[in-house]
């Protein structure tokens, strides 16, 4: 079984005001807990406490503000919860939630599975039905758990919910080496290439007008427009990869230090990291592998005769060399090809024994 996420985005400018004040509810239990959590800490720092509280603890101190809230109860409780995992994860008490002004938070309404109803195209909230899109083209499976209203920052309310849906072992047999890049989005062990789509550049234009005009209506527009294409050029690349393959090796490419250099801004058009978290959550649930493989002298080493030669490609200086002649063999090579070969030599050497791996490449 896998838990995945389904969003639906919610219809109504009435929906979107009940949504709002219910926003408001939540972030004043979120502010009554960052207060608690800060009280706690300076009494821990002077000795007079000796734990930060837990989610019991603050689930027990907001138990009955849900009717002066006019907020659900299990809501209360969720919003503890998400504070709780929120601290513990990154060690820190976060932050208040606005509810006003210009920077102002994103709204958040999490519920639980006992506080709501659903139905095909609606969920049922404090007696309120929340009609969406999209219940047609992606039919709601039967078993669903929790939830939450999130608002994005055009303004627009969705409906996400958690829901448990059976495993689909349909995936190819074949294993594949893959070596992401900047120009190639993605070059296969089998020499064929992924183009990279540069959403952010399509749009670069556009969007410095709308900036310079000081639209930031506009500017929203133009960023969701592009984080969409980019979401489903990810999708589509993702999901083809794991019906071809059954084992999925991808080169664990300095993603972090790369995003500081002066290819900042394609790095992070590119998305390789959300485009590695797909692979890895759908080879999971389609019966696929997934590893990353180290990808250290990948570019410099023969695929053909597994060496080291002088006339390979080396350091920054060599970036532009994009082909080049093993002088040792002889083979030609393309630079992210070759690459992508040796990925997945590495990855299926990790996988089998010793004897069935050099068996399997000649060495």
């Amino acid at each position: 079984m896998a838990n995945l996420t389904f969003k639906y985005r919610v219809k109504g400018k009435r929906s979107a005001r009940l949504l709002r004040r219910y926003a408001f509810a939540a972030n004043q239990v979120w502010n009554f807990c960052v207060a608690t959590q800060k009280k706690i800490q300076r009494n821990y720092r002077d000795g007079l406490a000796t734990s930060w509280p837990s989610q019991y603890d603050l689930q027990y101190l907001t138990a009955s503000t849900s009717k002066d809230l006019r907020f659900h109860a299990k809501s209360v409780q969720e919003v503890c919860a998400q504070f709780v995992k929120s601290r513990d994860q990154h060690k820190k008490c976060p932050r208040f939630r606005r509810s006003g002004g210009a920077k102002r938070s994103l709204g958040w309404v999490p519920f639980s599975a006992q506080s709501r109803k659903i139905g095909p195209n609606f969920v049922c909230y404090l007696g309120h039905d929340f009609h969406f899109f999209g219940a047609k083209r992606r039919p709601l499976p039967d078993v669903t758990k929790g939830g939450c209203f999130v608002e994005d920052a055009r303004g627009r309310w969705w409906v996400c919910l958690h829901v448990v849906v059976s495993d689909d072992k349909h995936c190819g047999v074949d294993p594949i080496g893959i070596d992401l890049g900047l120009k190639s989005f993605a070059t296969f062990s089998t020499g064929k290439k992924i183009e990279a789509p540069q959403v952010y550049r399509q749009y670069e234009q556009k969007l410095a007008i709308a900036q310079r005009a000081n639209n930031k209506q506009r500017v929203r527009a133009l960023h969701d427009k592009i984080a969409n294409a980019r979401r489903d050029h990810l999708h589509k690349t993702s999901t083809k990869i794991i019906q071809q393959f059954g084992a999925i090796f991808v080169g664990d490419v300095a993603r972090s230090g790369i995003a500081k250099t002066r290819f900042a801004k394609s790095v992070l058009d590119a998305s390789w990291s959300s485009f590695c978290n797909m692979l890895r959550y759908k080879a999971s649930r389609h019966g696929a592998t997934y590893v990353e493989v180290d990808e250290r002298f990948t570019t410099q080493i023969c695929s053909a005769c597994g060496m080291l030669p002088p006339s390979r490609p080396r350091g920054i200086a060599d970036l532009g060399v994009r082909e080049w002649v093993c002088s040792l063999c002889g083979a030609r090579h393309d630079r992210d090809v070759n690459s992508a070969k040796n990925i997945l030599a590495l990855g299926l050497s990790a996988q089998l024994p010793v004897e069935e791996s050099q068996v399997a490449y000649g060495r």
